[in-house]
């Protein structure tokens, strides 16, 4: 779709009168044993998947019968900000980070991953107490025991970044704690990758979306960048062995056709990706109630700046990045702007802007509703979501900057 036309789609459907429902949001299908029938390797990883699970609630059964009384969840929080990665190395050996890595490493679960949204500079855990912090117990659509252990909102990733930094100025036993959850964590990510090299958002499978391929908020992304670090033996892991920086190169290998193989092909043409994507079919799916099955203009922006990053890119590398680049360029919105008070309005030689979601059928924007509604108008959906959610965002830009970079690196 040209951008002029998505221009005068942009008006159109900002116009009262304009605006309708388009669809409902597909609740996305869990990985089970019926869908995996006669496929073995999945079988497998099924199989591996729920004993994990199993694993998890007996250890922190046995703790708690140990223990002999309730601990109350962690607080929630923007846990990452307790983490930082980006001081001056000597720090990484001050009491304050030793502590930190201190929390991390108590909070790690059995299988070798971290919940999400945890302070990590607070109380070590005790023996008994949840893995997860107090949101992940009043999530409406979620079971019971659930986030125990997921790549969303930079965790597990971030974890073991940190623990690196750590470890890495702390030579001798004093680290070896470090060393030895990092070596777990490894461990976790291979063990959750799945047969055609994706990642689910949550490990054990925790069901729903949660087993989808997940694009959103750059969680595979994280995990290849990271696994890309190990392989190569950079500073912070070069304590890695070489056979498990030879699985970490392999799984990413697998991860990178992953990538190829989700994007999204309409009409026979290669566009970009969605947040989330089947595990087995491959094809977009939905997530959250508001969150629809549908291109994703962020999260493929994040995606091909990793392609591009890639130093002998193959053909179908480069394929996809020109494609991909091509969808930005003609779905930018030109002369709009998406205000604080969450509104559009039009305003002359504003940045380039483009919808979080864009149609699998017709090329334009989406927006969902708690009511699993979809509509082509943001102001037609409920002030809560429309004003608690990123529908429109500038970020796509940056892998056009690098785009414009990259082509000339590679005589396009």
């Amino acid at each position: 779709m040209r951008a002029a036309s998505l221009i005068a789609l942009a008006i159109f459907i900002a116009a009262p009168g304009h605006a309708a429902v388009v669809g409902k949001t597909v609740p996305a299908e869990a990985l089970t044993e019926a869908r995996v029938a006669g496929k073995s390797d999945w079988q497998a990883y099924l199989a591996r998947s729920q004993a994990q699970m199993a694993a998890d609630k007996a250890a922190l059964a046995a703790e708690q019968a140990t223990n002999g009384a309730v601990l109350p969840v962690a607080e929630t929080s923007a846990g990452i900000h307790t983490m930082p990665l980006d001081r001056e190395a000597a720090w990484y050996a001050t009491p304050g980070a030793r502590h930190v890595a201190d929390v991390i490493v108590s909070f790690q679960t059995p299988a070798g991953g971290w919940s999400k949204n945890m302070p990590r500079d607070g109380e070590l855990r005790k023996m008994g107490q949840p893995y997860v912090a107090g949101h992940a117990k009043a999530i409406p659509d979620d079971l019971a025991w659930n986030w125990v252990g997921t790549f969303d909102n930079n965790a597990t990733t971030t974890e073991m970044r940190f623990l690196a930094r750590v470890a890495a100025q702390t030579p001798g036993p004093d680290g070896d704690a470090y060393r030895a959850s990092i070596m777990r964590g490894l461990g976790y990510i291979l063990d959750a990758q799945y047969p055609n090299g994706g990642w689910p958002q949550v490990y054990p499978l925790q069901g729903g979306y949660h087993d989808a391929i997940t694009y959103n908020d750059d969680a595979l992304g994280d995990i290849t960048s990271l696994l890309s670090d190990v392989a190569a033996g950079k500073a912070d892991f070069a304590f890695v062995s070489a056979a498990l920086r030879t699985q970490a190169r392999d799984a990413e290998a697998r991860a990178l056709t992953c990538i190829l193989d989700t994007q999204v092909r309409i009409d026979g043409r290669l566009t970009v990706w969605g947040q989330q994507h089947d595990a087995l079919s491959l094809a977009p799916v939905g997530a959250r109630n508001f969150e629809p099955a549908a291109l994703s203009s962020s999260e493929s922006a994040n995606l091909l700046i990793y392609l591009m990053a890639i130093k002998a890119p193959s053909p179908r590398v480069v394929a996809a990045v020109k494609a991909g680049a091509a969808w930005l360029e003609a779905s930018a919105l030109h002369d709009l702007v998406w205000t604080k008070d969450r509104e559009l309005i039009e305003q002359a030689g504003a940045p380039l802007l483009w919808a979080r979601y864009y149609s699998l059928t017709t090329g334009q924007p989406l927006f969902g509703d708690r009511d699993l509604t979809i509509h082509d108008d943001v102001m037609e959906i409920s002030t809560e979501r429309r004003k608690g959610y990123n529908w429109y965002s500038t970020s796509p830009q940056k892998a056009l900057d690098a785009y414009a970079k990259w082509r000339q690196a590679h005589g396009e």
